[in-house]
This record gives C-alpha cells, sequence and structure tokens, in this order.
C-alpha cells in the first residue's frame, strides 16, 4: 500500500474517531453541564493544571521520536518503555504526595482527595505511550480510533451515572479514571507488539537527543495553553474558572474535530516526505488549504450563533461563557492552520526552532494573561487571540525558511475560505436580526441559510477549489469501502 493510500486511510480512522468520540463527549458534556454547576467544573480543572503539567514528563518526546525516526530498533522501543513506566511510578507518587501544597496554592482544600485520585492516571498512561506510537508510524488509526471511541462512550455512561447518582464533582474525576483505564487495557490488547526486560542507554540516548526539543516545547506548551486557566483559577476562583473553561472545551473540541484530524496523520506522512521538499511543499499546501475550507466557516459561525447554542445545549446559567467562545473563535481561525508549521518543523527534524517559536508564544501568553486577568475572563482569552495574530508572521516566515513556501501563494489558499465564511457570517446575522428572540428557530434556520450562503459564495469566488474538495470526498468514500 502506497504512503498516499495509507494516509487517506489514515485520515478515514481518524474522522471516526475524532466525529465519533467527540459527538459523544458533547453529548455527555451537554448531559452533565446540565446536572453540575460551573463551581464542579472550575474545581476538576485546577486540578487539571497541576495533571496535565505532570502528564508532560510521561512521555518526555519518546513517542514523537518513535514515529519520526528513519531507522528503529526493537531496542528503541523497549528503552521508552520502561523508562516511561518507571517515570510513571515516580510521577503518581509525586502527585498523591504533593496534592495538599498544590491544595494549598489556590486555597481550595478540597482539591486535595481530587489530584490524588487522578494522579493514579500517571501510571496507567505510561503504559500505553510506546504502543500508540507504533500504530501512528506505520498510519494504522484503525485500533487507536477503535480504542478511543468504546473508551470514550464507556467513560462517558459512568460520568452521567456518578452525576445522577448525585456524586457531583466526583462525577468527572470518575469519567476520566475510567476513560485512562480502558484505554490501557484496549491498547494492550490489539497491539502485538510487548515489551522486553531490557533498557539500552545508547538507543535511549538516540531517542533523547530528539526528543528533550520536544519535551521543552510540551513544557512551554503547557505555559501557552494552561497560564489562563492557573491566572483566573488563582485570582478568580473556581467559578470564574467554571465559566472559562466550559467555553476553552468547546473551543478546544472544535479544534480536534477540525484540524487534529488532519494533524495526526500529517505528522508522520511529512516524516516520510522529509527528503523530498517539492512533495511535502504542496502536501503542506493542500493539507492547510482543505482544512481552513472546514475550519474558517465552523469558526465564525459558532462566533454569530453562540448565544444560541449555549441556551440550547447548557441552559441559561451558562450564558457567561458566550462572549469568552465568540473571542475564541477568532484565534481558532489561525490555529487551524499554524498547527501544520509545527508539525512541518518536528516532521523535518527542526524541533530546536519549534522549541523557540513555543517559548516565545509562552511568553507573550504569560505576560498578556498577568495583565488581562483583572479585567476577567472574556479579557483573558481576548489577550489569547490578539497574541496569536503578532505571531502569525513568525509561522509564515519559519514555513517559507524551512520547506520554501511562496507567501502569497499560500496566503491565497485562505483567501476563498475567509470570504466566503465572512459573507456566511453577515447571512447569520442577517437571520437573527429578522427572528429576534427565537432561539430554537434562529439556531436551526441560521445554520442552514449560513451554509448555503457559504457553498455559494465559495462556488462562486473559486469553483476550482470546490471541485478538489469533491475529488478528495469521492476518493475519501472509495478509501472508506476498502477500510
Amino acid at each position: 500500500m502506497s504512503l498516499k493510500q495509507k494516509a487517506v486511510k489514515g485520515v478515514i480512522w481518524s474522522i471516526l474517531e475524532s466525529w465519533g468520540s467527540r459527538v459523544i463527549t458533547l453529548v455527555v458534556f451537554f448531559i452533565l453541564a446540565r446536572l453540575l454547576g460551573p463551581e464542579a467544573f472550575g474545581l476538576v480543572a485546577l486540578a487539571s493544571v497541576f495533571v496535565a503539567f505532570i502528564q508532560i514528563f510521561l512521555d518526555q518526546g519518546l513517542g514523537e521520536s518513535i514515529v519520526q525516526r528513519q531507522n528503529l530498533e526493537p531496542e528503541h522501543l523497549d528503552s521508552a518503555f520502561w523508562m516511561n513506566v518507571g517515570t510513571g511510578l515516580c510521577l503518581s507518587a509525586f502527585g498523591i504526595l504533593g496534592a495538599d501544597w498544590v491544595a494549598g496554592l489556590f486555597k481550595q482544600p478540597e482539591l486535595t482527595p481530587v489530584l490524588r485520585w487522578l494522579s493514579l492516571g500517571f501510571i496507567l498512561t505510561s503504559l500505553t505511550s510506546v504502543q500508540e506510537a507504533t500504530f501512528r508510524r506505520k498510519l494504522d488509526f484503525r485500533a487507536l480510533s477503535v480504542r478511543a471511541l468504546v473508551s470514550t462512550l464507556v467513560s462517558g455512561i459512568v460520568g452521567v451515572t456518578m452525576a445522577f447518582a448525585g456524586f457531583g464533582v466526583w462525577s468527572l474525576v470518575g469519567q476520566q479514571l475510567t476513560n485512562i483505564a480502558l484505554r490501557a487495557v484496549l491498547i494492550w490488547s490489539l497491539s502485538n507488539w510487548r515489551p522486553h526486560f531490557r533498557f539500552s542507554p545508547r538507543h535511549f540516548r538516540e531517542l533523547f537527543s530528539f526528543s528533550i526539543n520536544l519535551l521543552g516545547i510540551k513544557i512551554l506548551g503547557f505555559v501557552d495553553r494552561r497560564s489562563d486557566d492557573f491566572m483566573i483559577g488563582y485570582f478568580l476562583g473556581p467559578i470564574a474558572l467554571g465559566y472559562y473553561t466550559v467555553a476553552y472545551r468547546i473551543f478546544l473540541i472544535m479544534i480536534e474535530l477540525l484540524t487534529n484530524i488532519s494533524a495526526k496523520v500529517a505528522m508522520p506522512a511529512f516524516s516520510r516526505l522529509q527528503e523530498d521538499p517539492e512533495k511535502l511543499r504542496q502536501a503542506y499546501y493542500q493539507v492547510t488549504q482543505m482544512t481552513a475550507l472546514i475550519a474558517f466557516p465552523s469558526f465564525l459561525g459558532m462566533a454569530a450563533l453562540a448565544p444560541e447554542l449555549v441556551m440550547t445545549l447548557y441552559g441559561e446559567k451558562w450564558l457567561p461563557t458566550v462572549p469568552v467562545m465568540q473571542v475564541l473563535a477568532f484565534i481558532g481561525l489561525l490555529q487551524s492552520i499554524n498547527s501544520f508549521t509545527s508539525i512541518a518543523l518536528i516532521a523535518k527534524g527542526r524541533a530546536d526552532w519549534q522549541l523557540k517559536l513555543s517559548f516565545a508564544s509562552s511568553l507573550f501568553n504569560v505576560i498578556a494573561f498577568s495583565i488581562a486577568v483583572h479585567w476577567g475572563i472574556v479579557a483573558v482569552a481576548g489577550s489569547y487571540t490578539v497574541r496569536g495574530y503578532l505571531l502569525f508572521p513568525v509561522f509564515v516566515y519559519l514555513s517559507q525558511k524551512l520547506i520554501n513556501i511562496e507567501v502569497l501563494e499560500y496566503l491565497r489558499k485562505f483567501s476563498a475560505p475567509l470570504i466566503a465564511s465572512v459573507a456566511m457570517g453577515l447571512a447569520i446575522f442577517g437571520v437573527k436580526s429578522v427572528l429576534g428572540g427565537e432561539v430554537y428557530v434562529t439556531l436551526a434556520v441560521g445554520s442552514l441559510v449560513g451554509a448555503l450562503v457559504y457553498l455559494i459564495v465559495l462556488q462562486w469566488i473559486e469553483p476550482a477549489l470546490v471541485q478538489s474538495a469533491m475529488r478528495m470526498v469521492g476518493s475519501l468514500k472509495k478509501q472508506r469501502k476498502s477500510a
């Protein structure tokens, strides 16, 4: 099977995983948001700041190093596995023992038991990263998709059942632990690879020489993504963080649905093409343009219909999340295309460039969040968005430097989707002005009219792009049948 065929099948299974998992997640999230208040979500979000930071050190970038490495030997896998397991045991012990200190930092004593239980997930996660990397390296996303769907569904059922039974915040904890445990069990049952009892310092150093940069990138990525949660939780408390978390969760789900599907396949595909600059450049153009074709109207549509979406899905008590969602939608436009620059950097072995880029982004965020938090959660979201647009020229420059893109050609790839999306947004606001406060009718009619306007404008200004997308859909259907 050719690399292109493997990539197409990988996209199909990634779509099944991402859309299936996210539909389940949205339904579960909708039910839990109806049953629980912002304080429960805020408390778990505070715990997640600590948990997410510790999780960075579990894999240490070894999984990506396994995917990226051209010549891989069995000793590489064994060494990475046992290093991960040893690290997982140490981090679980550290999380359990340090829970009191973290709870004291946020002045939330209720955090202590939550942190201790969530820390058990570190050892479970450490058992799975090498198996995941081997599947991704082979562009075999079927097993990963089945695993994600099953674990998301079962853990969602556990969380909802616990919420109905009155367990409150422990519903969210139980959901997370069930998800992690099931992922570990399923990946071992689906994988043929088993570790041998050996550890090779030489093979570990070969992996770590590349992954050390990725570890630094992940640390800075944590600061980039989680410093807002830390600032809001520390200065504004768990209720404000609960509102922000729900808005940001919706934003992340959209990123997962609209961008990460292609990103999961792009990393191994770009790695295979790293010695062929022309094919890599064309693949980069295509994947970014096709992602923008879907992501741009989705994010601008979310911004236009945010009040109706929140009222329909979560109820009136979550309306403070609306302006945060609307602001984050505009950074979603950039993130949907910038992510492929980061993937290309790593695939080409320039993780050191990505490390510097992550450092600049994190520094901007920490400074902006520390200032904006005093004006509330909307100001925090606004500072995050402004930072993204200030750094966009840097992403373009790095793409030009690394794979020799033509800047005007690159920007032209996004002009048609952007123009059509703006027209769609204006049409939606027109519908809202006519229908007034009819929430459900406005949501249905606005979505339909917006989609039609987007397709009509896109066909009018760039019919070749629509035809290219239709051909890709046809190819996906054929590959789906064989898959």
